[in-house]
């Protein structure tokens, strides 16, 4: 079954097209092929291609690989301590979030409760 084409807003695959952008600069100051960088990955280099022209359907794990492997900060953090210094604030905070949202209760004309 062939995937579907992910439909990106504009502000997304501006992203993506950076981040590839980040990426390739990275890996040609280490001075690395596609190839290189692929190997390292454990992907093919046309994997490598579309993480670095920003191809929509690259799974995000191997685009954040890529971009840690080439020393491309993630997040604006240079400082790998930083990011999951974080990401332990980001779970405190959602674990104070309740586990479930419930769409509020509506009323009818007469104030009855409707489910």
């Amino acid at each position: 079954m062939a995937r579907r084409p992910i439909s990106m807003m504009s502000a997304a695959a501006d992203a993506t097209r950076v981040l590839g952008q980040q990426i390739r600069q990275a890996r040609h100051e280490r001075e690395w092929t596609a190839i290189d960088l692929a190997e390292r990955l454990g992907v093919s280099p046309t994997t490598v291609h579309a993480i670095e022209t920003g191809a929509p359907g690259t799974a995000i794990g191997t685009v954040l690989n890529a971009a840690v492997l080439t020393g491309v900060p993630l997040f604006g953090v240079e400082d790998k301590a930083e990011l999951a210094r974080m990401r332990h604030r980001g779970e405190e905070r959602l674990s104070l979030i309740g586990q479930r949202v419930r769409p509020p209760k509506l009323k009818d004309d007469d104030g009855d409760l409707d489910f």
